[in-house]
């Protein structure tokens, strides 16, 4: 028998599970799987991913209780822990130039203040990090357990340029170690976070560059710009970019991606969203994201939600009932929808008014959507008293209805005198909350 642990806290148990049927409840601490002690998430999946198994369980009495566990071919546990180790999250140990917790003011939700760098988390959730955290043990556990897909934030090839971004002398050892785990054959997403005089220019075309000749293990590079708020007081002066740096980047990124593409069959590099609202530009064709393997990262979403509102588009009929919508969105996404806007005007019954919100809360500079505060968009829409207004669900918390200022939907309901709909970044559920109809068929994935 193991010796006693904290263990893993059970914070889910799913109806008509597995883990239901055996008496495991919601406060339950796993503490060993076959003997071994379970420290965290991947020790948890790992020793679960058998179809027979002992669980040694901690009950909230204090019993311990050895539980057989046998389930057919695709039968799931059934179960889900609240943290991601019994020591907690890895935190960042990196002084990034860009870091976007240092911007943040005081009174937000208290998770967003937490500057992890968990590749627990990257495996399992797709956040990413920097590798620069690692112990020697933690990555030759990553190369020995084949722990992928992995998410990592390279931001620069060139070993003096990334020290400088992310104030971190073990930044340096990036290359070498991104060509172990090509060699290991983890299959690996990055992303460069550009931040101007840093890591543009030749320094980012030296890093595509050295990123691209690991494909296959790269499967995706993606280009987002720095996002800078007006909280920066002792921190290093940096700038946004311009509209016409924007294009001069999406005009050598276009280049790339054809090369990419002729040689491996994707456009492997991709430039979110926010840089093509920058520069101005039209989004390209889902064909150039591939597999929208960046999609959470805001690469892609734009192109992938007007191709759907295109496909669902011709379903509408030309009258429905009356219909008054309040559609709330960011600076960036404005000309967007006020295209998408102007395709639904030939309705009969539906009207539907755009409110552009400026980001006062962060400061100007920031202009995307997710970014919104419920402070923000009350101060700025107004009492639109009863009225129906779209709350895009990329502003809200992944499992809750909070915004980033910590004040909930409900909040902002009240604040509006409105009906609140919380919408998914879906061509298809926009335009079910638009109208109120229920359209057939699937989405594209």
């Amino acid at each position: 028998m193991t010796s006693l642990k904290e263990g893993l806290v059970v914070a889910t148990v799913h109806e008509g599970s597995i883990a239901e049927e055996m008496e495991i409840e919601c406060g339950d601490r796993i503490l060993a799987i076959d003997g071994q002690e379970i420290k965290d998430i991947i020790d948890f999946q790992y020793l679960t991913a058998e179809d027979e198994f002992i669980m040694l369980v901690e009950k909230a009495n204090g019993e311990l209780w050895e539980i057989d566990i046998e389930r057919s071919y695709g039968e799931v546990l059934g179960l889900e822990v609240e943290a991601i180790s019994t020591q907690g999250l890895k935190l960042c140990k990196n002084n990034c130039v860009f870091c976007f917790v240092a911007q943040m003011p005081k009174g937000m939700r208290g998770s967003l203040y937490d500057k992890d760098d968990d590749y627990r988390l990257s495996l399992t959730q797709g956040s990413f990090i920097t590798l620069s955290n690692l112990a020697e043990d933690e990555f030759e556990r990553i190369l020995k357990f084949h722990l992928s897909p992995l998410y990592i934030s390279v931001h620069a090839w060139d070993a003096e340029a990334r020290v400088r971004l992310m104030k971190n002398p073990k930044a340096g050892d990036l290359s070498k170690q991104l060509a172990q785990l090509a060699e290991a054959e983890i299959q690996i997403h990055s992303q460069i976070v550009l931040v101007p005089g840093y890591n543009d220019g030749d320094v980012l075309e030296h890093t595509v560059k050295e990123l691209g000749g690991l494909h296959p293990a790269v499967q995706s590079i993606a280009v987002v710009p720095v996002g800078l708020t007006k909280y920066r007081e002792n921190l290093p002066g940096l700038r946004p970019f311009t509209p016409q740096e924007s294009q001069d980047i999406l005009t050598k990124g276009e280049a790339w991606q054809r090369e990419y593409r002729q040689a491996t069959g994707r456009s492997l590099v991709y430039f979110s969203d926010e840089f093509y609202a920058l520069a101005g530009w039209d989004f390209p064709s889902i064909d150039s994201y591939d597999d929208f393997s960046q999609l959470e990262n805001g690469v892609g979403m734009a192109s992938k939600f007007r191709h759907e509102f295109n496909q669902f588009l011709q379903r509408l009929p030309q009258i429905v009932p009356e219909r008054k919508v309040h559609l709330i969105t960011g600076v960036s996404a404005t000309p967007f929808f006020a295209h998408l806007i102007d395709q639904l005007a030939t309705i009969q019954g539906l009207a539907i008014e755009l409110h552009t919100i400026t980001n006062e809360f962060f400061g100007l500079t920031v202009t995307v959507a997710g970014l919104l505060t419920a402070q923000d968009i009350a101060n700025q829409v107004g009492n639109i008293k009863g009225e129906i207004f779209l709350i895009p669900e990329v502003m809200l918390k992944a499992d809750e209805d909070i915004f980033l200022d910590d004040l909930s939907v409900e909040w902002l309901s009240q604040a509006l005198q409105g009906t609140p709909l919380v919408v998914k970044n879906q061509g298809k559920a926009f335009l079910e909350a638009v109208t109120g109809l229920s359209l057939e068929g699937e989405e594209i994935e």
